[in-house]
């Protein structure tokens, strides 16, 4: 397992104070739980991996998944067991969709 964390300053979009968990890990392999927190501005992404040695990738999805959504004082987990980065793209999408019900 690798974990990886990403930490993206001055978000511009907040989200009302919740927790949503989308997606299984026999889902797509892969869970995503997002929820709002306190971290001035920033949202923070921990990223919990069997697949080793794919940091760059996994950078590029989630600096493109900050580019869409730029989202503030938010907290990212996933649990991931191989899923493609289309797959992991989708499952953060829904995930900001279920909280703010719109779509990037």
């Amino acid at each position: 397992m690798e974990t990886l964390n990403f930490r993206f300053e001055h978000g511009q979009r907040h989200v009302a104070p919740q927790a949503n968990m989308v997606g299984v890990v026999s889902s797509g392999n892969l869970e995503v739980l997002i929820e709002t927190a306190a971290l001035n501005g920033a949202c923070e992404v921990e990223i919990k991996t069997a697949a080793v040695g794919f940091a760059t990738i996994w950078q590029a999805v989630i600096t493109d998944f900050h580019a869409r959504w730029s989202l503030a004082d938010v907290r990212i987990s996933i649990n991931d067991v191989g899923a493609t980065p289309a797959v992991v793209s989708l499952r953060l999408d829904q995930a900001v969709e279920s909280i703010i019900g719109e779509t990037a």
